[in-house]
C-alpha cells in the first residue's frame, strides 16, 4: 500500500477547524473547496500547521493515527480533529503557509514575513475579521494597534486571538461620492453604505472613536480577493504573524492562473 505523508491543515474560513489530511496542499485545496459535500460553495482559506505541534485542547495523535489510507489504497482525504475554538488553542508559531483557494479549487500559496511597514496614525481602515469573530470594522487604529486592541485591548469585542484582512477602501473617495446622495454606494459587498457613511463620519469627527462595528455578518462570502489590501493578519497581543498578498503585477504574472479565477 502506498505511503502518504500526513499534514495538519488549519482551515480558516468559511469555518474555523483543525483537520489531519493525507492531500498535499493542493491537492486539499481542490478537495475541499470543490470535491467535499461538507463544503459545496464559495472561497476557502486555509493554513498548514507544523506537523509536530500539539496542544492538550486537541487529541492530535489520536486522529493522526486513525489518518490512513482508505482499503483500496486511496488517501483519507480529511479527519476533522476540532471544530470548536480553534484558532485560540493554536501557537501562531506553528504556522506555516497560508493558501486561497477560489471556488473552483486554485490556491494561491502565501508565506508569512514580518510586517514592518510605518502607517499613517488615525488614518480610516477597513478590517474583515475572519476568524474566530467575523465583524466588518472601521478603525482609526493600524494593523498592529488593531490586533492588539481585538486580543487584549477589550473583552466585549474581542478574542484572545484573531485573523483579519484589511480591504482595499478609498474613505474620501467614498465619502465624496455618497455626499447628499440618497441611493448609496459601497465597493464592499453585503454592508449597507448608509450606516458606513455615517460611521466614517462619526470615526473622523470623535477622536475618541478606535472602532465601529459595520457588520455582524462576514463580507467575505461574496467579497473579491481583489479587495484585500496588504494581506492577513494574525494576532495575540504582541504577537502578529502576516501573510502578504502578492502585488498586482505578480498576480498577473506569476500567479495568473491563480488571478484569472478570483474576479
Amino acid at each position: 500500500m502506498a505511503e502518504f505523508e500526513k499534514h495538519l491543515y488549519m482551515i480558516v474560513f468559511p469555518i474555523n477547524a483543525l483537520v489531519s489530511s493525507q492531500l498535499n496542499p493542493t491537492e486539499f485545496a481542490q478537495h475541499y473547496a470543490v470535491g467535499s459535500a461538507k463544503h459545496f460553495r464559495g472561497k476557502v482559506i486555509f493554513i498548514e500547521l507544523d506537523i509536530n505541534f500539539r496542544n492538550p485542547y486537541f487529541d492530535i495523535d489520536h486522529y493522526l493515527a486513525l489518518t490512513i489510507p482508505h482499503p483500496d489504497g486511496k488517501p483519507k482525504k480529511t479527519k476533522f480533529i476540532s471544530s470548536y475554538a480553534v484558532l485560540e488553542h493554536v501557537d501562531l508559531r506553528s504556522l506555516k503557509n497560508l493558501y486561497l483557494v477560489t471556488t473552483n479549487g486554485k490556491a494561491l500559496e502565501i508565506s508569512s514575513r514580518a510586517y514592518t511597514a510605518t502607517n499613517e496614525p488615525g488614518l480610516v481602515r477597513i478590517y474583515q475579521e475572519i476568524t474566530p469573530l467575523s465583524n466588518l470594522v472601521a478603525s482609526t487604529l493600524d494593523q498592529r494597534a488593531f490586533g492588539k486592541y481585538i486580543t487584549s485591548g477589550t473583552k466585549s469585542k474581542g478574542a484572545p486571538k484573531i485573523c483579519f484582512t484589511q480591504f482595499e477602501f478609498n474613505v474620501a473617495e467614498f465619502m465624496e461620492k455618497n455626499k447628499n446622495r440618497e441611493m448609496m454606494y459601497s465597493p464592499i459587498p453585503e454592508n449597507n453604505p448608509t450606516r458606513l457613511y455615517e460611521y466614517l463620519v462619526e470615526l473622523k469627527t470623535d477622536a475618541s472613536k478606535k472602532t465601529k462595528t459595520i457588520s455582524l455578518s462576514t463580507t467575505l462570502r461574496e467579497a473579491s480577493y481583489a479587495l484585500v489590501r496588504h494581506g492577513f493578519w494574525f494576532s495575540a497581543g504582541d504577537e502578529l504573524l502576516f501573510y502578504p498578498m502578492p502585488t498586482i503585477s505578480e498576480l498577473e504574472n506569476k500567479y495568473y492562473e491563480w488571478w484569472r479565477f478570483v474576479h
